[in-house]
C-alpha cells in the first residue's frame, strides 16, 4: 500500500507519526530582546500534532537580526525561552527543529548593533523596505563582507546549533532560502564576489558548505536539514540559471546524509514558472520536504506517487492548530486572519479553537 499523509516516516534517526510538517513562519511574538515567550510555547504546543514542526527562523547573532520581535538563538535567556517551547511540544508527543538564520542584507541599521550597516556577500542594495521598531524604512546598501569576516559568521551558526542542542530541539534546519544570507551567497544576482566565496556555483556554495560542516560538528547529519528556494524572488532575489545551479546544490547536499532537503516550490509572488522541481528532487537521495501552495489533495497525491516524502503547510496551521486531525477526519478548515499575522499578542495566534469562520478552499503555504 502506498504511503499517505498520515503514514509514519523515519526522518534520519527520528520517527515522525505522520508526514505533515508545520512550515517555519515568522510571527513576531518574541520580546524586544529576542527571547521566546510563554505565548510561543502555547502556540507551538497547540500544533504538536504535526509530524514535525520547524520553528520560525531564528537569528544566530545580533548581526543576523532583520525583523522586530523575532526569537534569537544566541543568548542564555533565549535558550531558556526555547526550552519552554521544546518541553511544551514534547509533552504532546511532537517533534521540533529550529531554523537557524542570518538575514544578511535584509535588515536595517536600526536593527543592527551600533547602528552598523547590514552585511552581505556584495554591496547590492535590495529593493523594498525593512520593518523596524519605528516602522518601515528603505533598505540601505549593505556592506560587503571581508574574506576574514566569513569564518566568524560560520562560528555563529555553530554556536547557535550548540545552543539549540542545549534548548532541547530534536534537530536544526539551516536556512538557505528566501533571500537571507546563505541564499544571497548561493545566487549570482546577489553574489558578485571574485574570491573563494563567489563566481561559479561551487564557490557560491562554499558558505553553505562551511556552515553545514560547523553545524554537523555539533549535531549528527541525520538531525540537520536545509531549506532552499530556487526560484523565489522574495527579498529582491534573482539568479541567471536557477535550474542548473540548484540542481548542482541539491546533488552536492545529497552526499552529506542530511535529515532532509526542504524546498519552497514556486515563487511567493505567485509568478508562473516552468521550473522542474522533480529534477531537484532526483538529485537529492535523502528525505524531501515540499512546501508551497499544497492543499490536502495535492499533498496526498505527491506523497502517494513518491514525488515527495513530506509536505510542509504554513497558513493552514495558523488558523487550524489541529490541522492533522482536520485533514484526517475530512473536517472544514477555519480561516486565518492575515491582519494578525505579525501584530504580537494572542489574537490570531493562540485563540483559534475550531470555532472560526469555515472556508471551503485550503490556504497555501507562505
Amino acid at each position: 500500500m502506498p504511503p499517505s499523509l498520515f503514514s509514519p516516516f523515519d526522518l534520519g534517526n527520528i520517527q515522525l507519526r505522520n508526514r505533515i510538517v508545520m512550515a517555519p513562519m515568522t510571527r513576531n511574538r518574541a520580546d524586544q530582546n529576542g527571547n521566546p515567550t510563554g505565548l510561543m510555547a502555547k502556540y507551538y504546543q497547540q500544533r504538536a500534532g504535526a509530524g514535525l514542526i520547524v520553528a520560525e527562523s531564528s537569528p544566530i547573532s545580533p548581526q543576523g537580526v532583520g525583523y522586530p520581535f523575532t526569537p534569537g538563538i544566541f543568548t542564555e535567556a533565549q535558550v531558556n525561552g526555547w526550552k519552554d517551547v521544546c518541553e511544551a511540544v514534547h509533552a504532546k508527543g511532537g517533534r521540533v527543529f529550529i531554523q537557524l538564520q542570518h538575514c544578511g542584507r535584509i535588515s536595517h541599521p536600526d536593527l543592527q548593533p551600533d547602528n552598523e550597516r547590514p552585511v552581505a556577500p556584495s554591496a547590492i542594495r535590495p529593493i523594498g523596505q525593512a520593518i523596524t521598531y519605528s516602522g518601515p524604512k528603505d533598505f540601505v546598501t549593505p556592506r560587503a563582507l571581508e574574506l576574514h569576516e566569513i569564518p566568524n559568521i560560520v562560528s555563529k551558526f555553530e554556536n547557535a546549533a550548540r545552543l539549540a542542542l542545549t534548548a532541547g530541539f530534536d534537530g536544526v534546519e539551516v536556512h538557505g532560502a528566501n533571500g537571507y544570507i546563505i541564499d544571497q551567497f548561493l545566487r549570482d544576482g546577489t553574489n558578485t564576489r571574485s574570491d573563494a566565496y563567489g563566481g561559479d556555483a561551487p564557490r557560491r556554495m562554499r558558505l553553505l558548505n562551511d556552515v553545514l560542516d560547523a553545524v554537523i560538528s555539533v549535531w549528527s547529519a541525520a538531525r540537520v536539514g536545509v531549506r532552499l528556494s530556487p526560484q523565489n524572488t522574495f527579498n529582491a532575489m534573482s539568479d541567471s540559471d536557477p535550474q542548473a545551479h540548484f540542481s548542482y546544490f541539491s546533488e552536492q547536499l545529497s552526499v552529506r546524509g542530511l535529515a532532509y532537503l526542504h524546498v519552497l516550490e514556486g515563487d511567493m509572488s505567485g509568478a508562473a514558472s516552468s521550473f522542474d522541481y522533480n529534477e531537484i528532487r532526483s538529485r537529492f537521495s535523502g528525505a524531501y520536504i515540499a512546501n508551497g501552495g499544497y492543499d490536502k489533495s495535492g499533498a496526498a497525491a505527491a506523497i502517494q506517487n513518491g514525488r515527495v516524502d513530506l509536505v510542509a503547510f504554513g497558513v493552514p496551521f495558523i488558523a487550524n492548530p489541529d490541522l492533522v486531525h482536520r485533514y484526517e477526519a475530512n473536517l472544514p478548515l477555519s480561516r486565518a486572519e492575515p491582519e494578525y499575522f505579525y501584530t504580537g499578542g494572542p489574537r490570531g495566534y493562540i485563540d483559534y479553537d475550531g470555532a472560526g469562520t469555515v472556508i471551503t478552499q485550503e490556504s497555501g503555504s507562505p
